[in-house]
This record gives structure tokens, C-alpha cells and sequence, in this order.
């Protein structure tokens, strides 16, 4: 069974008024009435035209929000996961898969960071004051890396910092400054003193992989802690 055509009734009367205008003995009457007929339901077709095409139209401007709320959502959830939801930096996955591009295409030199003595600050002011700690940390970093460069969350108080085509001796002068930059800073209270971090710096060839850049500047940061913390040290 099919379904009934939305037109049926003006088929119709096209139909009785196609037959009376081929009927050339009809009286006036007959012709008159046929044209009211097409005039009513002409009138009809123009209001449901209109109905038709104002539902279209809103249906139109919904989906439009409907698809750049979609896009929106998308954004948000690509930015989440690929940023750390505390600092809003990079996180590890995002850290590996930007560093492995970068490194198919360029040198690069590799920072690795880690707050000194940080589980002393958890244990001592709580978690929300070590939270405070890695949200001010992250805002000294980017107030000294470079435009190009890229910061990552890669565990709970340890960084990375990606410089594209930047040399070992410019990487560790950003290091030197990053460092100087997270000593100088008095938090504020429970704190109430400033917090240091230690750093290893690589330096790595186009097509090197990440894990080996990463090896060589986290061997170098633990040189530095074992050295006494609060100082760069670069990779072998």
C-alpha cells in the first residue's frame, strides 16, 4: 500500500478542470466553478509551499547550531586528549607523537624536568597546594620558552620541553633560564618559599627516536639530581 501523494486533492481538481476546458459545449457555469476549484486549491498549495519551506528553513538553521555545537564538542575533546587537564600543557601521549614528527623532519633538542623534593609538598600542604605548584611552574616555563618550542606533562611533577632545530648550546641556555625562572619564584602560602627543579638536556639528529632522545635527557636529569638538584645538566 502506498503512501497518499500530499497533492491529491489539486490532482484532482486539475484533472475535472482539464476535462471541462476540452469540453467546448460546457455551459459558463461549469467553467466558472472548475476555476474556483483550481483557485482554492492553488491558494492551499501556496500556504503549504510556504509552511514546507519556513519548516525547511528552521530545520536548516537548527542543524547549522546542531553542527557547530558538534565542532565545538570535536575541538574540545581533541584538546582533551591531548593536554593535561591540570596545567593545559601537552600530555605523554601528545609528547611522543609530536616529538617522533618533529624528529622525522628536524634535529631537536629535548629538555626533561622534574620539581625537587615535590612529595614533600603534597605531604606537607596537601594536594591542592601541589596542584597550585604545577599550574605556576607551567606558566614560568612558558614565560621562557620560545615561540616553537613545546611543553609537556609527562608524569606527575616531571616536564619536557621540545625545541625544533635549536642547538645543544641555545637548548641549554633556555634550560638555564627555565631553571633560574621556577628558583626565583616565592609561592605563596602554606608555602611560603620558592621550589627548585632539576633538568637534562639531548640534543638529537633528524630521525632519531623519541625513546632514545628521551633515554639520553632523562640519564642527564638524574645526573643533576644526583649532583644536588637545582642545576642543568647536558646528555652525553
Amino acid at each position: 500500500m502506498t503512501d497518499p501523494d500530499l497533492f491529491d486533492l489539486e490532482h484532482a481538481a486539475l484533472a475535472e478542470a482539464t476535462l471541462v476546458f476540452e469540453d467546448t459545449h460546457a455551459p459558463a457555469g461549469i467553467y466558472r466553478l472548475a476555476l474556483g476549484e483550481l483557485i482554492g486549491h492553488y491558494e492551499r498549495l501556496l500556504r503549504e509551499t510556504g509552511r514546507l519551506i519556513r519548516r525547511s528553513d528552521r530545520q536548516e538553521r537548527e542543524m547549522t547550531v546542531l553542527n557547530q555545537r558538534l565542532q565545538a564538542l570535536a575541538r574540545s575533546l581533541e584538546y582533551r586528549a591531548r593536554h593535561d587537564t591540570l596545567t593545559g600543557v601537552l600530555n605523554r601521549g601528545a609528547v611522543i607523537e609530536l616529538s617522533n614528527d618533529m624528529l622525522s623532519r628536524c634535529d631537536m633538542s629535548l629538555i626533561v624536568l622534574d620539581l625537587d623534593h615535590f612529595k614533600r609538598i603534597n605531604d606537607t600542604y596537601g594536594h591542592p597546594a601541589g596542584d597550585m605548584v604545577l599550574q605556576t611552574v607551567v606558566g614560568q616555563l612558558q614565560s621562557v620558552v620560545p615561540e616553537a618550542g613545546e611543553i609537556g606533562r609527562v608524569g606527575g611533577e616531571e616536564f619536557t620541553v621540545m625545541l625544533p632545530r635549536t642547538s645543544l648550546d641555545d637548548a641549554l641556555t633556555i634550560a638555564e633560564n627555565m631553571r633560574a625562572a621556577v628558583a626565583a619564584h616565592i609561592f605563596p602560602a602554606p608555602i611560603e618559599r620558592n621550589i627548585t627543579a632539576s633538568f637534562g638536556v639531548s640534543w638529537n639528529d633528524t630521525g632519531t627516536p623519541f625513546e632514545s632522545a628521551y633515554g639520553r635527557a632523562d640519564e642527564a636529569l638524574y645526573i643533576a639530581k644526583r649532583n644536588g638538584r637545582d642545576q642543568v645538566v647536558r646528555a652525553r
